[in-house]
């Protein structure tokens, strides 16, 4: 039986950063909140406090591409922030590409209680998770 990982995926953006807790072995992912910038900066004590208690083996960073596959502006800040999730805390990270995560994130929302696009918060932690559960699934099959 494979060891049971712990990971932690983010939707990145500049002014709130969605976070998600998934686990290899029942490949189940939970939304856990979205941090606010500061100073448009990523909340790096929120970070370090969601990885001290989580303590993950693994940070997945949606990869936020145009849709033809081409990267974007927003890209290179997802990389950059990435990058710097491994440099501060030593951890891996892997890559998912979180096209539409935001529409499909929003699109459950709805569905399930009539929320709208004033529901950011909800709508950045939710794409967190559908960005995880997406790099889960991938895992399967790879």
């Amino acid at each position: 039986m494979p060891d049971a990982k712990t990971l932690l995926g983010f939707d990145y953006g500049k002014q709130r950063i969605g976070v998600a807790v998934g686990q290899t072995l029942t490949h189940t992912v939970t939304p856990l909140i979205t941090l606010r910038a500061v100073n448009q900066k990523p909340d790096w004590t929120a970070i370090g406090k969601l990885i001290a208690e989580w303590q993950p083996d693994l940070l997945v960073v949606g990869l936020p591409l145009h849709m033809d596959g081409t990267e974007q502006e927003m890209t290179v800040a997802a990389r950059r922030f990435g990058n710097q999730l491994k440099g501060r805390y030593n951890l891996p990270v892997a890559w998912m590409d979180e096209r539409l995560s935001s529409n499909e994130a929003e699109d459950l929302l709805r569905q399930q209680g009539g929320k709208t696009r004033q529901d950011k918060t909800d709508i950045d932690k939710l794409a967190a998770g559908l960005i995880l559960q997406s790099w889960l699934d991938q895992q399967e099959t790879t």
